[in-house]
């Protein structure tokens, strides 16, 4: 069993309770992004283990599963897995919050621009 199966299973369980992921979305509060990326094994998508660990447990009482059993046979995938999961998703992550950190530092830089210039220009005209 590989990630790609266990996210069939996920699939097939949601599926044989006439379930859509946009629905299921809607329950767990996962983004639908999220829910596909488990269930077609997109393991490279995913977020940390202790993050899936909790969507699985959320997808399994949503369903009606046992969230132990679910949770057994997804730690029995990590195992059974030879390479380590791909942490590829970390540095688009990082960028996003460097982009973040830019777009808040270049806002505060014009905010403090603007409000030197208009305190020069106040000095000029003797405005209070």
């Amino acid at each position: 069993m590989d990630y790609a199966d266990f996210g069939r299973y996920l699939g097939q369980q949601r599926e044989l309770r006439g379930m859509t992921r946009g629905e299921l979305s809607d329950l767990t509060k996962l983004p639908p992004t999220l829910l596909a990326a488990l269930e077609e094994g997109q393991v490279e998508r995913l977020p940390e283990r202790v993050f899936v660990l909790h969507h699985v447990r959320a997808y399994a009482r949503v369903l009606g599963l046992s969230e132990e059993d679910v949770l057994l046979r997804f730690e029995e995938v990590e195992a059974l897995t030879p390479e380590p999961r791909p942490e590829s998703a970390v540095p688009e992550r990082a960028r996003g919050r460097r982009r973040i950190v830019t777009i808040v530092l270049v806002t505060l830089g014009i905010v403090a621009g603007a409000s030197l210039l208009l305190t020069s220009f106040g000095a000029l005209t003797g405005a209070p």
